[in-house]
């Protein structure tokens, strides 16, 4: 506690030999995270400019690209100021904020791979009636709820957290997610009711959609002609392998996070390195070279550059 500007502030000690390794711990966040910048920009980018992909599929796809910078963007900076300063420490309402924009993201993701399900489902079994049920007005909304919904769910965990009396200033972690609430002198009944309520109200129902829609498709194309299943493995792979990718990454969070398991100071590390490392580039690899479009657009991208 900062007695002269009434500031309380948390050490963060989920780093692994950060004197030691600093540099190299810096050198190695940075570079990713000007990867995924530019990895997420450029897809941006395309179907900005590209008309032909101007559709909601790929909208969407945009919208979670842009989502995942912005997740990339509360994380990497305090972490590439962690590795170069001699105390890591974060302020209270800093890491709050920090969660705010962790878990408002990342339900964000789920609500937006729920969107592109019902998208895909919409577009395969129901393709007459596609220009009528996916409109811009009905993308927009999806988009609009995709993030409130969240983030609305995720401003009620931070004020009840905000009035929490805490009696640990040690966060085992590198960035705040749900380990602040070990910081708490006692466990609230009401911020664990309600997060459980928000696991299942953003969490566990888009997944739960997700994997019904994915069902259904699967179904009606094995039913289908040959092209219509060559359009759902096209289509929905991509969907399939970045929901997979990214559930596994919530399993560990909630698992190491929220029931305090036991896990060493550096497979925890390396587990929490992975969630904000490899997902953030996985989505536009995974775009790029499995979305025919895109693919086509980057070819041509690269193949210009290369001529100049």
């Amino acid at each position: 506690m900062d007695d002269e500007l009434n500031v309380t502030y948390i050490t963060l000690d989920g780093h692994v030999d950060v004197n030691k390794y600093r540099y190299l711990y810096f050198l190695i966040i940075f570079t990713v995270y000007i990867l995924i910048i530019c990895c997420n920009f450029t897809i941006v980018c395309l179907i900005w400019i590209h008309t032909n992909l101007h559709e909601p599929m790929y909208i969407f796809i945009a919208a979670l690209l842009l989502n995942s910078v912005v997740f990339s963007s509360a994380l990497y900076p305090k972490l590439l100021i962690d590795f170069l300063s001699e105390q890591l420490i974060i302020s209270y309402p800093a890491c709050l904020f920090q969660f705010f924009l962790f878990y408002s993201l990342s339900s964000s993701e789920f609500l937006l791979l729920a969107a592109m399900a019902y998208d895909r489902y919409v577009s395969i079994c129901k393709p007459l009636q596609y220009p009528n049920i996916m409109r811009k007005t009905t993308v927009s909304i999806f988009l609009f709820l995709a993030w409130l919904v969240p983030a609305c769910h995720t401003a009620v965990a931070v004020m009840l957290s905000s009035n929490m009396k805490l009696c640990n200033f040690t966060l085992k972690g590198i960035f705040c997610n749900n380990s602040i609430y070990s910081l708490h002198c006692v466990t609230s009944r009401a911020l664990s009711i309600f997060g459980i309520f928000a696991l299942l109200d953003v969490g566990l129902l888009p997944f739960l959609f997700i994997l019904f829609t994915y069902t259904r498709i699967l179904v009606i194309s094995y039913r289908s002609c040959r092209e219509v299943k060559k359009k759902a493995a096209q289509t929905c792979l991509p969907h399939l392998l970045v929901l997979i990718s990214f559930s596994c990454l919530c399993a560990y969070d909630i698992i190491i996070a929220r029931l305090g398991s036991n896990f060493p100071k550096t497979a925890r590390l390396i587990m929490t390195l992975q969630a904000v490392l490899y997902h953030p580039l996985f989505n536009p690899i995974i775009y790029g070279l499995k979305m025919k479009e895109i693919s086509k657009h980057l070819k041509k991208l690269f193949y210009q550059a290369k001529v100049i």
